[in-house]
């Protein structure tokens, strides 16, 4: 299934995405799409559904996050060596583990608001992980079964903040709309290989990041086994995978994000984002 929300910010209804590529209405099924719509139980009940019984939703209507009441918000740093090397850091050893604030997620289509003041804002487009059930400790070979699907996500950085005011990443990561997710959050019946996966953004329709998820130095159930023995992950907490190579904090020189510009951004199967870049 490919779940949606939609409808305005903060006001959102549940939906899913039929065989058609019809946006249809899901609120008289359920009230939201939320930690507890990830259960295996509540997601084989959604699939027993005839999506044809459901109203459609006109065209245009806005989508926002396809989940709500999200928890932690688990991020991977140079997860993939090229994007190691373009910002001239050791490859890791083992995932590098940071946190982004709920309050930056925002809808695939939403603007980006540059922070006051803001001279390095980049993009980092990334696969990020749904969990769908508890996971503590887990190994490899059963981290996959702890998700409930997947989504194409960016982790706008705000370079100067993360890198050259001290502590830790997060302040550069977690400004509001800093966190966009979707445009549906596809179930992991949907998503074969999550380790294969195509994925490009442009922006201004240059294109900057092309890349793919086999690109990975730790994959998405490694990612979850080294996690998960830190924290318990809980349904309803997400996992930004990391990005590839083609950052503007990686080009010679440097490329950041000013008010006009748009970005473009998809991964196979899991969707596309456009984003108006604006001031605060």
């Amino acid at each position: 299934m490919k779940l949606v929300r939609f409808g305005d910010p903060g006001q959102e209804s549940p939906g899913l995405i039929d065989a058609e590529g019809r946006m249809r209405d899901l609120s008289g099924v359920l009230p939201d799409i939320n930690g507890a719509t990830l259960a295996p139980s509540s997601l084989a009940r959604l699939r027993g559904l005839d999506p044809h019984s459901l109203p459609i939703v006109p065209a245009g209507t806005r989508l926002g996050p396809p989940l709500a009441g999200i928890g932690k918000i688990v991020c991977i740093g140079l997860n993939y060596a090229d994007h190691a090397r373009e910002a001239n850091l050791p490859i890791p050893q083992e995932p590098i583990v940071f946190m982004k604030s709920q309050t930056a997620i925002c809808g695939p289509h939403d603007a980006i608001v540059l922070p006051p003041g803001s001279e390095k804002t980049d993009w980092e487009l990334e696969l990020v992980i749904a969990i769908g059930t508890t996971a503590r400790r887990v190994a490899v070979g059963d981290a996959l079964d702890h998700v409930a699907g997947y989504m194409t996500g960016l982790d706008m950085s705000e370079r100067y903040w993360q890198l050259e005011r001290g502590g830790q990443w997060t302040k550069g990561k977690s400004f509001d709309t800093f966190a966009p997710i979707g445009p549906w959050l596809a179930t992991a019946d949907e998503v074969a290989k999550p380790g294969e996966l195509a994925m490009q953004l442009a922006v201004n329709g240059e294109r900057m990041q092309d890349s793919n998820t086999a690109n990975m130095i730790f994959n998405p159930a490694q990612i979850i086994s080294y996690i998960s023995g830190l924290m318990t992950l809980q349904p309803g907490d997400l996992i930004f995978t990391g990005t590839p190579a083609g950052v503007g904090m990686g080009m010679t020189p440097q490329r950041y994000l000013r008010a006009g510009e748009r970005i473009d951004a998809a991964i196979a199967g899991l969707g596309e984002q456009q984003h108006m870049v604006i001031a605060d």
